[in-house]
């Protein structure tokens, strides 16, 4: 699930909406939008409003998504000074347009010229209007809200000079950028294709020495990037180290983000041999240049929500690999429970439980704050590609007719396909994998599996990792299953007031492995 970006609470429940009509308007709501940036325009427009006046920006909200109303169409080759009608009813959430009751609005045109806004948000290569403001508006009457594409999003100065200041300090004695061209990657997609990552290396690092160091490969959530990699390798990893908080060892900050969504380092027949490319060609690449212990019990495995899935599937596929995965609140493991949702129960559907009550995804610890279903639907709005859901059906999904996976269930109904879940559960089910498979992984995988999460998780996540638990503890895995109290999806590293601190004992423990008996600290 999402780690830190936009959308990363989004969902709440329908009922919110105060100001949806008793009825709908029997007739469509049409804005008119007009190109005035001087050159043809490709992507997705959007269009958001909500209640209100005098915001500079007008955006889907984190914690209450359904009190803006947005609309979507896509748009190709559209040229210079022309505009385009866009029916508000045809592609909207929560509802057409025309649903809404007369009130003060504003509205705001984003053109998504890169269909990237599902995975993280109005980028600088987008179009943005200014906001328009509607006094005393019912929707179909009157004039018809014109608005006009003339400006791109303007950066945080604050969020650039922090990226600025971090990738100055990314020295090559700190922190090194790999783009490896993957050839498997490359002959999958028929084009030059790039595994990419910071290596972080720890201090006192000496390419002429003849010592070795462990390495702790850490993939992101949804959400992140190679910048965001960056700003963890630097802020955590090498500012623990120098600070003597976690042992020396070097990390490898892969960036697992695509247009698709993220790849989670798996092999799929949508994205490609992600899995097989890190392991055959990219490790040996680096263990080749740097100075790494080069062995199984020197490969660790660490990453956060769906990194943490990434973490948990590289340990079960390549166990003769990696030492141990240290994977917190990872995405779902076990099937009979994902993201609430038992996907082989009879007539399972994502929206609804059997009782026919709605399908709960994001809490504040006793607080409901969205469903599924809404999740989803916006999702659907703001682009079929590249969302949280989405990127699911991208990485565990069999390829449909046009070539395109095939939804694990439908965004209207939220009814789940068997069939589609039938190879889910073959390829992706670790809890599955891991039992069908035990009797060849059993030397491999015991004792190896580590996985924090909250008991108050914000998506969920200790259910099914309770559910993973219990078949390794059936199998005699000796899994290392750590539930935090009151711990959510995004505190789940902070000890007293240090946010990060869980870091110190996962790393401690991998050192262990790799250095049995030395005490790193007196070194």
């Amino acid at each position: 699930m999402k780690l830190f970006s936009r959308l990363a609470l989004a969902g709440l429940l329908a009922a919110s909406l105060g100001h949806l009509a008793a009825q709908p308007a029997s007739h469509h709501t049409w804005v008119r939008v007009t190109d005035s940036t001087g050159s043809p325009l490709h992507g997705r427009l959007l269009l958001f409003l909500k209640s209100g006046s005098g915001d500079s920006s007008v955006d889907t909200s984190d914690f209450s998504p359904t009190d803006t109303w947005i609309a979507a169409t896509e748009v190709h080759n559209w040229q210079p000074g022309t505009s385009i009608e866009v029916d508000t009813d045809a592609t909207a959430f929560p509802q057409g347009f025309s649903a809404i009751k007369p009130g003060t609005y504003e509205i705001q045109a984003v053109l998504d010229t890169d269909h990237s806004y599902p995975y993280s948000g109005r980028g600088p290569q987008d179009w943005l209007s200014p906001v328009l403001p509607l006094a005393n508006w019912t929707p179909g009457s009157g004039d018809e809200p014109t608005l006009t594409l003339d400006h791109h999003p303007t950066e945080s100065a604050e969020r650039t000079q922090a990226l600025a200041k971090i990738k100055d300090s990314a020295t090559p004695d700190v922190a090194r950028l790999e783009e490896f061209e993957s050839p498997l990657l490359t002959s999958f997609w028929g084009r030059s294709t790039k595994i990419r990552a910071w290596v972080i290396l720890p201090p006192g690092y000496d390419e002429k020495s003849s010592t070795t160091y462990p390495t702790l490969y850490w993939t992101h959530g949804f959400g992140g990037n190679l910048d965001y990699a960056l700003y963890e390798g630097i802020t955590i990893a090498h500012a623990r180290m120098v600070a003597g908080k976690i042992p020396p060892m070097i990390w490898v900050m892969l960036d697992e983000s695509i247009p698709q969504g993220t790849h989670e380092f798996a092999d799929s027949v949508n994205n490609g041999p992600w899995g097989t490319a890190l392991t055959r060609e990219f490790i040996p690449y680096l263990e080749h240049k740097y100075r790494m212990d080069a062995r199984t019990n020197g490969r660790f495995l660490n990453g956060h929500s769906s990194g943490g899935w990434a973490t948990l599937q590289l340990q079960v596929n390549y166990p003769n690999v990696f030492g141990g995965t240290w994977s917190t609140s990872p995405d779902p493991s076990d099937f009979h429970d994902f993201t609430g949702t038992n996907l082989y129960a009879p007539s399972s559907n994502i929206y609804r439980g059997p009782d026919g009550s709605e399908t709960p995804l994001i809490r504040d610890h006793a607080k409901i704050l969205g469903t599924a279903n809404t999740f989803s639907r916006e999702e659907a709005v703001l682009g079929p590609y590249g969302g949280q859901m989405t990127s699911f059906d991208w990485v565990f999904s069999p390829k449909g007719p046009s070539g395109a996976p095939l939804p694990m269930f439908d965004r209207e109904t939220g009814a789940v396909d068997p069939a589609v879940v039938a190879y889910w559960r073959e390829h992706y089910d670790l809890a599955h994998i891991v039992e069908t498979h035990w009797a060849e992984k059993k030397a491999l995988l015991t004792g190896r599996i580590h996985l924090y999460v909250g008991t108050a998780d914000t998506f969920y996540l200790d259910r099914s990792a309770h559910l993973f638990e219990a078949v390794l503890n059936r199998l005699g895995a000796e899994p290392h299953f750590t539930y935090i109290p009151d711990r959510t999806h995004f505190d789940l590293y902070k000890v007293g007031d240090d946010r990060e601190a869980l870091f110190d004992e996962i790393t401690s423990q991998m050192y262990a492995i790799a250095r049995p008996g030395l005490d790193w600290k007196k070194k």
